[in-house]
Order: C-alpha cells, then structure tokens, then sequence
C-alpha cells in the first residue's frame, strides 16, 4: 500500500510542477504571445528558415464598429519568427491560408513574417455568414488590429503585401490605415472601377500580336463548332473528376470556352504555338482547353469556396465579363453581348455595386500612395486596370515585360531588380543581400 501511495505523491508532484517546468522552457517569443489577450497559440514545427513557426487565431470583431458588444470569430494567422532584431513581412492573403505558405519577401529581406487568412475563408469563417459584414473596411480593420497586436513585439519595420486578391488586400489596406505600416508592396493588382471592368477587352484586343490574337479566336470557334463531339468528353471528364457543374454541362462549357483568352493571358502557360489549328480532332481541341482553362473553377465545390470573393467583386472590388460578339453565331446557353459572371456570387445576397468607393480608392493611391511598391507581368490580362500612380507620390511601378500573373521579384533581372531592391533598402533603412 505505502508502495502505491509513493506513486501517486510522485504523480501529483510531477503534474502540479509541469506547468512551471514547461515556462521554463518557453522561448522568449512563445511567452510574448501568451502574455496577449484574445488569441489561441499553437506552437508548430520549425523549418530551414524560420526558428519559431505558430499557428494563432485571434479573436476578431465581426462588425469592427461594434467591437465591444457584437459577435466575434476567429481570424486564423501563422507567424514565422526569425529573429526580433528583423523587420516584418505581413502577407494579406485574399483567401484561405496554409503553413507551407511562404513569401518572396521574407526570404529577400531575411526577416520574420505573418500570412493572415481572410475573413469568411478557411478557418476564419463567423458562425453566421453575414454578407454585409465583408467588405474592404473590415477587412483592413481585421489587419490593422493584428498588426497593433504583434508591433509590441516586433519593433522594426513592417511591411504589408499579398498576390493578386492579396494585393488589392493590401491597397485597400493602404487607403483604410496609411500609417499602419511602413512599406507596402502588392504584387499583379487589379484596381477595377467598375462591377465588371471593361478595361479587360480593351486589353485583350491588344495584348500580344495580331496573328496569336487571330488564332485563339480560331480555336475558341472551332471549340464551339465541334460542341457535339466534345461536350460528351467533357461529361466523361466531370464524372472522373468528381465534379459538379451548378451551371449545367452546356452553359460551363460555354464559360470555359469564354474564359480561355482571359487564361491564356493571364497565366502565360503555353505560348501561341501550343494552340491547335481550328481544323485540328475534337479530342486535341478539348485536351488543350483543360489544360488551358481547367474545368474545376466550375465545380460546385469550387464555386462554393470562392462564393465569398464573388460576393466582394459585385459588391466593392469588382470583376470582369466575357465580350461574345465574335462568337454569337455559335453560343447557344450564352445570350447577352457581355456574358456576366455574377452567377457565381451568392444568390441569396444583395450584389450592390459601390463605384463611388474604389474611384476614392483610386484617386487616394494615385495622389498619395507613398512608399508603394507595384509588382505587375506585362502579359498578365489583370493588368489591364493595374493601378496608375501619380506624380506626387514615391511609389513605384515596375512590369515585367512579357510576364503574367505569377510574376514576383525575382522575375526581374539586371537594372530592373536593382531599382526594386535599391528602392526597399532606401524605405526600410536597410541593406539586402544581393
């Protein structure tokens, strides 16, 4: 009996102490983050680059003008520490967020780095999907707080970036809190001043040279002529993958073929000789179209997921539609001179357009947008309502020619590089290696 009750002492002495044994072996950055009210933080596996890595949820206003009463959720972020003496990168993500995410920037400026999910995405979705609590003022409100939450820690500069929906995540950033941080750099950023921005076609009917030009318009005929041998792969196809199309079989595979000029641009994948003639089977039309436009952005789970993002493009941020009189004659489900994509956007929401906002956003970046950093590809269809920036501002402009949307800093080469790297060291009074 004495030998079981000496056990049990050992067990309640060991378990009572292992709370004080574990502080012990806090870091200094862990016992930081506990110290903060209205986070959770989870202490994740470090890699090559980083020291520390945490997985937090912070816990955020839904309606930031009701902060102290309303409903709140939790807003999902990874910290990448490297070292306290570094400055901070913050990602603004558009959409949902995972570890392995890692920024150019962090790795240029050998520094730490957060990647913050956005509100209504992944993990960071409230428990009632209120639509008319996403919009651009909220969402700046959600990072403005992060980053007055983590400036206790980190004291050198911060920078504020993100890609794509990310970028203009971090424009709108920008015009909401100016001063929030010290250097913002958004990479191939749309700034669109309409619900859906006609600046678009103006742009493909550019971009490129004519004959390229001449044989996507060939190819995307020739799709829709040989309708009746391909819509039956692309049924095969949806039932191998998995897929459902909320749109109906014929009318997504109208919007695919549609959307193939934006894609091609956009992605630069394939080059203009990748392309089939118009006479080419039915089988390499078709090949070249899923490779080209993949068909799961029509899938009900992918329409699903990006119904938030849908939701702010008809709302705030805006999107773009599809040109079809080049192809009337041969649509048959696609009726209107400019096809719309707000059949994406919940239907169940109000999809009011607020213009007069982002022309504020516009002229407030054009006029004032100081230490701006703009990535864009030259190619990239996105450009097309790039951001123009003025002349009394320090902000610069720097496209890739021939690039696309997976364009970033290290796409550029000689002078070029040098001006953008020249440029962050004269902001962040720091010096990069090159």
């Amino acid at each position: 009996m004495k030998k079981y009750f000496m056990y049990f002492l050992f067990i309640t002495i060991f378990i009572t102490n292992s709370k004080y044994l574990s502080q012990e072996y806090l870091t200094e950055l862990n016992k930081k983050l506990l110290e903060i009210p209205d986070i959770k933080v989870n202490k994740l596996q470090p890699d090559s680059q980083f020291s520390e890595i945490y997985e937090i949820f912070v816990t955020q206003p839904l309606d930031h003008l009701n902060s102290f009463n309303g409903i709140k959720f939790s807003q999902r972020i990874y910290l990448h520490h490297t070292d306290f003496n570094k400055p901070m990168v913050m990602e603004n993500d558009g959409y949902a967020i995972d570890e392995s995410r890692r920024t150019e920037l962090s790795k240029i400026l050998k520094c730490n780095e957060i990647i913050v999910e956005h509100r209504y995405f992944g993990e960071s979705v409230p428990d009632s999907m209120d639509w008319k609590y996403l919009n651009t003022a909220q969402a700046a409100a959600d990072h403005n707080r992060i980053v007055q939450i983590l400036k206790n820690i980190y004291k050198e500069k911060w920078i504020s970036t993100g890609i794509s929906k990310g970028g203009q995540t971090t424009i709108f950033f920008k015009y909401y809190y100016p001063n929030a941080v010290d250097v913002w750099v958004p990479y191939v950023a749309p700034l669109n001043l309409e619900q859906e921005d006609n600046r678009i076609h103006t742009f493909l009917e550019n971009v490129g040279t004519d004959d390229c030009r001449n044989k996507i318009e060939k190819y995307q005929r020739a799709l829709l002529k040989n309708r009746n041998e391909i819509l039956p792969m692309l049924n095969s196809y949806m039932e191998e993958h998995n897929y459902t199309f909320p749109l109906g079989l014929e009318k997504t595979f109208e919007y695919d073929v549609m959307e193939y000029s934006f894609s091609f641009w956009q992605w630069g994948n394939l080059n203009c000789d990748n392309i089939p003639d118009q006479d080419d089977t039915p089988e390499n039309l078709f090949k070249h179209l899923y490779t080209a436009s993949p068909f799961d952005y029509f899938d009900g789970k992918s329409m699903t997921y990006f119904q938030p993002f849908f939701y702010q493009a008809y709302t705030e941020i805006g999107y773009y539609n599809y040109e079809t009189s080049d192809f009337t004659d041969l649509l048959i489900d696609v009726k209107d001179k400019y096809a719309s994509n707000i059949c994406f956007a919940p239907q169940n929401a109000e999809l009011n357009f607020n213009k007069k906002l982002m022309e504020n956003i516009n002229s407030y970046i054009y006029n004032y947008g100081n230490n701006m950093l703009y990535i864009y590809g030259g190619n990239d269809t996105w450009s097309a309502t790039s951001v123009n920036i003025g002349p009394n501002t320090n902000a610069v402009k720097m496209i890739k020619k021939g690039g696309n949307h997976r364009t970033r800093i290290n796409s550029f080469t000689g002078d070029e590089k040098e001006k953008i790297y020249s440029t962050l060291e004269k902001w962040l009074n720091i010096k990069i290696e090159r």
